[in-house]
């Protein structure tokens, strides 16, 4: 069973060749055992019939190594071609000159020889059958009809050659894609891998400080108003942690919205979650933006949301989403802001610059107008 599936998953030889080459190898081989078959009782001599044999056993060994061994298979097509073309003149009749024109469409046909090797056994061929005839006119006619013949294969062996450098550059195309597709690929997982190690470690380190943190208020000092105090600050950093992971593992999702309509969606969420008037407007035409890209705007629009909705609640928010020739940026400005203590932790100004700073953008945010604050974003388009 073994070697019944070995035998069937390694195809014979005959299994690479294209139809074509055996198309016109069968029709060659035709030509060249039916010539001397039907060649006159008379119209070869002892040394033109070895010469005519020389030339059939020679095609046939080319036709069998050809694939197997090109260069020697050359030599061999281009003997069969001399030894035809060399009785030409004693044969009485075509049959030389039909194994002769065969033997040198097949090697002017050919793409590996040179056009100077093609050239110079041609050459060869011509001089052997002008010499071998008596008469000028026939060995005139003779060279002419085998120089149609070779042209006629170079045309042919000019065809082949771009369909074979053709085919190599369609093979070069769709490696250089597949080594692009497999960089872009290695590259968005890298990100997402940052991403998700970047939010679990903030997460998960702040959750185990408040946890620590409520286990020493609870059983060292019994402080059970702050021990529980520490326990709800905990959960809501797991669920925002929960947030921001399902955040970053939505990027790899198909459905994604595009980012004006995402953006879009974060402003009506919040402002069914919020008190205060909360507009979004988008200036430019709209175009598809590096995952990486999309990403960090859409971050940092819900951060900038979020910093809004703890510094300054009911304070009315204004978000802009520009799409410039060079750059696209995003602008989210909220009113002034009470004096209540910055709750720490969250994604933060500072990692909100770091992950703009990897897409090839820039952040920056400060105070404006009369206790307002904007936070500007812009990555390159």
């Amino acid at each position: 069973m073994i070697d019944a599936v070995r035998r069937v998953g390694r195809p014979s030889w005959l299994g690479h060749l294209s139809p074509g080459w055996r198309v016109e190898r069968l029709i060659g081989t035709v030509m060249m055992v039916a010539a001397p078959l039907t060649a006159r009782p008379d119209g070869l001599s002892g040394p033109t019939w070895a010469l005519a044999g020389m030339s059939l056993a020679c095609w046939l060994v080319f036709v069998f190594l050809e694939r197997r061994a090109p260069a020697f298979a050359l030599v061999v097509v281009g003997v069969s071609a001399l030894a035809a073309a060399a009785a030409v003149g004693p044969s009485a009749d075509g049959t030389a000159m039909i194994m002769a024109c065969v033997g040198l469409a097949a090697f002017s046909m050919h793409t590996r020889p040179g056009p100077l090797v093609i050239i110079m056994v041609t050459s060869a061929a011509v001089v052997a059958a002008v010499l071998s005839e008596r008469s000028a006119g026939d060995a005139l006619g003779n060279a002419a009809v085998m120089l149609v013949v070779v042209v006629l294969g170079l045309s042919r062996r000019q065809y082949r050659v771009q369909a074979e450098h053709a085919q190599q550059l369609l093979e070069q195309t769709r490696r250089a894609q597949a080594g692009h597709a497999r960089a872009a690929a290695l590259d968005e997982r890298t990100r997402i891998a940052r991403e998700l190690h970047d939010v679990l470690a903030h997460s998960l380190g702040a959750l185990s400080v408040q946890l620590e943190l409520a286990d020493a208020l609870l059983s060292d000092k019994g402080d059970l108003e702050n021990g529980l105090d520490r326990v709800r600050r905990a959960r809501r950093l797991a669920t925002e942690g929960l947030a921001e992971a399902r955040h970053v593992v939505a990027a790899l999702r198909d459905d994604v919205p595009p980012l004006a309509e995402a953006i879009a969606q974060l402003v009506a969420a919040h402002g069914d979650d919020h008190s205060g008037t909360i507009g979004f407007e988008v200036g430019g035409t709209p175009r598809s933006l590096s995952p990486a890209a999309a990403v960090c705007l859409l971050r940092t629009a819900r951060e900038a949301l979020t910093n809004a909705a703890k510094h300054a609640p009911g304070a009315p928010i204004t978000v802009r989403l520009d799409y410039r020739d060079d750059a696209v940026s995003l602008v989210v400005r909220n009113g002034p802001a009470d004096d209540q203590p910055v709750p720490q932790g969250g994604y933060g100004l500072a990692g909100m610059r770091e992950r703009l700073a990897l897409a090839g953008g820039r952040l920056s945010a400060g105070a404006v107008g009369e206790g307002g604050w904007q936070v500007v974003a812009e990555v390159p388009a």
